[in-house]
């Protein structure tokens, strides 16, 4: 375990949160503020020049750790940002279908659903059986929602609001052959579970780095397929070829400068890489999902929980959902905190109450133990 003295986190607080936000290294946060304080030594050159040299070396340690050419990728602030800079460039008619599922992100899902009212699509969620229980089963049943209308799959590699791991290689497998366009959000996995985008062989992916990556906040992807990226438009229209970008490509021209801004966060994310490399990253992480399957077990032991999946790593990684038994969520989380010092989401899905726990390499059995406590106590 790396003692939580080596992030930023407040010692008075047992962080069960990694999920949403992340939680950035000390080192990491240095490299960081180091980057801000070059651009504003000499910002001219920084901006007009030197940035895109960092961000080329910044696109090749990102693009060598999610398995994918480091030109394929760019940086943006947030997954919401990547799946709306997607979405805004399809060209799709009237009648046209998107397939996702129930588990995905709301705020994506609003995205869709603003796309689908302007261009007359359909957004159709796919309602999965709970528990879930083989992969082969749920690509099987999920991929009954394919028809003949289907034009694009949305599809999370880890839910939101489930933490489930779906199989989106074999969904993209099928997809590419029926000539269905692919986005995975993949938001929750750099860093929490193995990632490589070309064995996936997707045609978008979108991430973030300030989650499982442990970068600072801010510093997200999103990966498009070479035959794809002249479909894919900026959210903001900057100066393209006309600008100071060196970089000859076309899909890099128009999407990586959007106008001034902070961009130290893009240019940290080798320093979280290297970090997570110098600590075993991934012998670290084997004790925190033995650790969250145990916690499961525990809570069962005093709640009849109504499960999601098996207690498996073929469906959880280092963050689970558990049903629990009330009807007011923000009061839970609120007693939590207010009581106990936990800093966990508890969050309404489907009209039943879910409390969805994550555990990094900071994490302690004390820490579990203590959730384990309070939820015996306050439910």
């Amino acid at each position: 375990m790396i003692v939580k003295d080596k992030f930023l986190l407040s010692p008075n607080v047992t962080f069960l949160n990694h999920g949403s936000y992340g939680a950035c290294p000390q080192t990491v946060f240095e490299k960081y503020q180091h980057w801000q304080k070059e651009l504003e030594r000499q910002p001219v050159q920084f901006m007009a020049e030197d940035v895109y040299t960092h961000l080329k070396t910044a696109r090749g340690s990102l693009g060598e750790f999610v398995g994918c050419e480091s030109d394929d990728l760019f940086f943006v602030p947030n997954p919401t940002t990547a799946g709306n800079t997607v979405i805004n460039s399809l060209d799709l008619k009237p009648g046209d279908e998107i397939l996702t599922t129930d588990h995905e992100y709301g705020a994506l899902i609003r995205a869709w659903e603003a796309y689908c009212t302007m261009s007359g699509t359909r957004l159709i969620q796919h309602d999965i059986p709970l528990p879930v229980t083989t992969h082969d089963k749920f690509t099987e049943h999920f991929w009954d929602g394919v028809t003949d209308r289907t034009k694009v799959i949305f599809i999370s590699q880890v839910t939101s609001p489930t933490a489930l791991i779906f199989p989106v290689h074999e969904i993209c497998q099928r997809a590419r052959e029926r000539d269905i366009l692919t986005i995975v959000d993949g938001a929750h996995v750099p860093g929490q579970i193995p990632l490589n985008i070309s064995e996936i062989d997707p045609d978008v992916y979108i991430a973030a780095c300030h989650k499982w990556l442990c970068a600072p906040k801010g510093s997200s992807f999103l990966y498009v397929r070479k035959s794809f990226q002249i479909k894919v438009k900026p959210l903001v229209v900057s100066w393209g070829s006309e600008g100071t970008d060196p970089s000859g490509s076309p899909f890099l021209l128009e999407n990586q400068w959007q106008g001034t801004r902070d961009m130290s966060a893009f240019l940290t994310v080798p320093e979280a890489i290297a970090f997570q490399q110098k600590n075993n990253w991934d012998k670290l992480t084997v004790r925190c999902r033995h650790l969250v399957r145990e916690t499961r077990e525990r809570l069962d032991e005093y709640f009849t929980l109504n499960h999601l999946c098996p207690n498996t790593e073929e469906w959880l990684g280092q963050m689970a959902s558990v049903e629990l038994p009330i009807e007011e969520p923000e009061k839970l989380k609120n007693a939590l905190m207010k009581e106990y010092s936990i800093e966990v989401p508890v969050l309404l899905w489907k009209d039943k109450t879910f409390l969805r726990y994550s555990f990094n390499v900071y994490s302690s059995q004390q820490d579990a133990d203590l959730l384990v406590y309070a939820l015996r106590k306050l439910v």
